[in-house]
C-alpha cells in the first residue's frame, strides 16, 4: 500500500482511488465499505481498505457511508467516550446502544479517552482498523464540542451523543434540558408551591444553564416572579446541596419547595432540611434530576427527572448512517421524563 498520508485530493475522491491506495480491486473496496460479510476477505485487507478510505477522505457524500443498521450485521460500532467511571450516564448510554444493536448482531467496541485529543485520535484509528462501520462519539457532560480534525471526512458515519458541534454537521442527540427544568418546576407549581428554590450545577455547564432557563420559563408562565434569592449555586455534589439549602432555609421567607439540579445535591438538601428539624415533604418538597440510583435509597424516595441516556444510546445506533433529508443533520433533543416518588407533596 502506497503512502497516502500527505495526499490532499484536488478532486472528488473515487472508489478507484481507494482501491489503488489499498492495493486491491474496486470490487473489493465496494464489498468492504458496504460491509458485505458473506464474501470472505481477510481482516488485514478490510482494515487496509478502511484506512485508505479514511486517509483519502472518501465517502463524505457517498451512499456507502449511509448504510442502514441491518447492513452492519455481524460487524461492529466504535463508541468513543471521555469518561466511563465518574457518572452512570456513559454506562447507561452504552447499554442503550448495546440493546439496540444486539438484535442486529452488531458489536459495540468502547474506548475511553479522558477527553484528550491524542487518545481520541489513537482510539479512532484503532477502531477503524478493527473494522468499525460507524462511530458514536459521547461526552459525559452535555456540551458543544470542537472535534479533532481526525473525525472529519471519515469513511464511516459519525453520530454525536450528549454533545453537538456549532455547525451541526453530524446527527446529534442531547437531553431536552430546558423542558426538563420546566417539568421539574411545574411539578412543584402544580402542587401549589409558589416560593420555589433552585440549586444549580456549575454555571458554565450547558445542562445547568438550560435547566435554569426551564425553571424561569415555568415560573413566568405561572405568573410567579423570579427571585435571585431563591437561586443557590452548587457544583453537583452533596456538600454543595447541603450548603445551598442552608442558605435557602436562612431566608426570612424560606422556600416551600426546592428543585435540585441533580440527585446528589438533593441528597445534601435532604440532610440540611433534617438538620433544621424539618420534614420532607411535610415542611418542604424536594425534586431532583438524573434519576441516580441513590434516589431510590433516600427516605422518602426522591421524585426526580430522568436523564434518557439509554434511549439516547439507542437513538445514536439507529441514526448511524441514516440518510439526512435536510441540508444539516438533526440536533435531536430527547424528552426527560418525570419519575414520581414521595418527596413532593401538595402545599397545605
Amino acid at each position: 500500500m502506497r503512502d497516502v498520508s500527505s495526499s490532499k485530493p484536488s478532486k472528488r475522491v473515487t472508489m478507484m482511488d481507494v482501491a489503488k491506495a489499498a492495493g486491491c480491486s474496486q470490487a473489493t473496496v465496494s464489498v468492504v465499505l458496504n460491509n458485505i460479510m458473506d464474501i470472505k476477505i481477510s481482516a488485514e485487507l478490510r482494515a487496509r481498505v478502511v484506512e485508505a478510505a479514511r486517509t483519502l477522505g472518501y465517502g463524505l457524500a457517498s451512499p456507502i457511508r449511509r448504510a442502514a443498521l441491518e447492513e452492519l450485521r455481524d460487524g461492529c460500532i466504535g463508541f468513543i467516550v471521555d469518561q466511563l467511571t465518574t457518572t452512570p450516564e456513559a454506562v447507561n448510554a452504552i447499554e442503550g446502544a448495546r440493546q439496540e444493536s444486539w438484535n442486529a448482531d452488531v458489536t459495540i467496541l468502547v474506548a475511553q479517552t479522558q477527553g484528550r485529543a491524542e487518545y481520541e485520535r489513537r482510539a479512532l484509528d484503532r477502531l477503524l482498523r478493527a473494522g468499525a462501520q460507524g462511530i458514536i462519539y459521547m461526552s459525559v457532560f452535555t456540551r458543544r464540542v470542537a472535534l479533532d480534525p481526525g473525525f472529519h471526512d471519515l469513511p464511516v458515519p459519525l453520530v454525536l451523543l450528549n454533545c453537538h458541534t456549532s455547525d451541526q454537521r453530524y446527527p446529534s442527540v442531547v437531553p431536552d434540558e430546558v423542558n426538563g427544568g420546566k417539568l421539574a418546576t411545574n411539578v412543584l407549581i402544580d402542587n401549589g408551591h409558589r416560593r420555589i428554590g433552585i440549586i444549580t450545577g456549575e454555571s458554565f455547564m450547558e445542562a445547568s444553564q438550560d435547566r435554569l432557563i426551564g425553571y424561569r420559563k415555568a415560573l413566568s408562565k405561572a405568573g410567579i416572579d423570579y427571585d435571585d434569592q431563591l437561586v443557590g449555586e452548587g457544583n453537583w455534589t452533596p456538600t454543595a446541596g447541603y450548603e445551598a439549602t442552608q442558605k435557602l432555609l436562612s431566608l426570612k421567607e424560606r422556600p416551600t419547595a426546592i428543585f435540585c439540579q441533580n440527585d446528589k445535591m438533593a441528597m445534601g438538601c435532604f440532610m440540611a432540611i433534617r438538620d433544621r428539624g424539618l420534614s420532607i415533604p411535610g415542611d418542604i418538597s424536594v425534586i431532583g434530576y438524573d434519576d441516580d440510583e441513590l434516589a431510590r435509597h433516600l427516605r422518602p424516595q426522591l421524585t426526580t427527572i430522568d436523564l434518557p441516556h439509554r434511549a439516547m444510546g439507542a437513538w445514536a445506533v439507529r441514526h448511524l448512517g441514516r440518510p439526512v433529508a435536510d441540508a444539516q443533520p438533526p440536533l435531536h433533543r430527547m424528552v426527560c421524563a418525570l419519575i414520581e416518588r414521595a418527596s413532593v407533596a401538595a402545599l397545605e
